[in-house]
């Protein structure tokens, strides 16, 4: 199917899930980044279910839409979402970053069916991502669109700012690029490792169409994404311009006693910081083991196609 469709409720509640299960897979690896993703959850699960075209039963669907994660590290929340949408078992999500798991610690194209690129050098995945737009338009595909995610401290990258000019030069408006505003990565915040105020006016300055939402307002994020694709059957076409979502969120959100923190950056939770974390999603579990056994067998169960066509 192309989307999902789901209500507002029913977003909210996919996004509690899916903290669940980027926080439990984390755990079991004993590593991983947890700060982004449960940051960037709730945006990400709208446009996963809701507005990215995509077919899990056939991966390399000419006509689908592109998702990019330039900010690599967080591919915990992109396995979930992938397999909530269904590109394979949910507690395969289980053996994030094992030796033999196709879900390694940054997305693999080579590995994953869904990846659209490998990722995890920030600042490399919105000149990707552009490509792709920039390349599905002058095959006259402009309805095919691609979304980009970024962090806000990869926004420190010189590159990024380069793909931002020239896609703007280009009028590349099948591109949305999203940005996870949380002010805070591995060194601290953002704005004390360095300073990228006043955003909105920096991309609007470069040529892009900007939308501010608050990231975890799932009423707000849904606006936003209607307002950025521009509704059926208009989606990537007329405005001229690229557009950016410059989504606020708090690194950690969903776990009140762990929220705005930098140190969860990319620090895997113990046992019992799993137990605390899911007790304040709303889970009731007494051990780690009852929340990865609410997930399923650790088994693959997707797509098992063999090229690229």
């Amino acid at each position: 199917m192309p989307t999902m469709n789901l209500t507002v409720d029913e977003l909210r509640e996919l996004a509690r899930t899916i903290r669940h299960d980027v926080l439990t897979a984390i755990n079991m690896a004993k590593s991983g980044h947890p700060g982004g993703p449960l940051s960037a959850a709730d945006y990400l699960t709208a446009l996963w279910m809701n507005y990215l075209s995509v077919n899990p039963k056939n991966p390399f669907w000419p006509e689908r839409d592109r998702f990019v994660l330039s900010n690599g590290h967080c591919s915990a929340l992109n396995y979930a979402l992938m397999a909530h949408r269904g590109f394979f078992n949910r507690g395969y999500l289980l053996t994030f970053r094992s030796l033999d798991s196709r879900l390694q610690g940054h997305p693999s194209r080579t590995s994953l069916p869904g990846i659209e690129v490998s990722s995890g050098s920030l600042g490399q995945g919105l000149s990707a991502a552009h490509g792709m737009a920039l390349g599905a338009r002058m095959r006259g595909k402009p309805q095919i669109t691609v979304f980009c995610n970024c962090g806000d401290g990869e926004l420190q990258e010189g590159n990024i700012w380069e793909a931002i000019m020239h896609a703007a030069h280009r009028h590349t408006d099948n591109l949305v690029c999203a940005v996870d505003w949380n002010n805070a990565q591995i060194d601290g915040y953002v704005e004390n490792v360095k300073g990228i105020a006043p955003l909105p006016d920096k991309f609007s300055a470069f040529g892009w169409r900007v939308i501010e939402a608050d990231g975890h307002d799932m009423d707000a994020v849904t606006a936003a994404w209607d307002l950025a694709v521009g509704g059926t059957p208009s989606r990537g076409k007329g405005c001229g311009q690229p557009t950016v979502i410059l989504f606020k969120t708090v690194m950690m959100k969903g776990t009140p006693t762990f929220e705005n923190i930098p140190g969860w950056h990319g620090r895997p939770p113990k046992d019992d910081e799993l137990m605390v974390m899911l007790k304040e999603l709303g889970y009731k579990y007494a051990t780690p083991e009852e929340a990865r056994a609410a997930m399923g067998a650790r088994e693959y169960g997707g797509w098992e196609g063999n090229d690229g066509k």
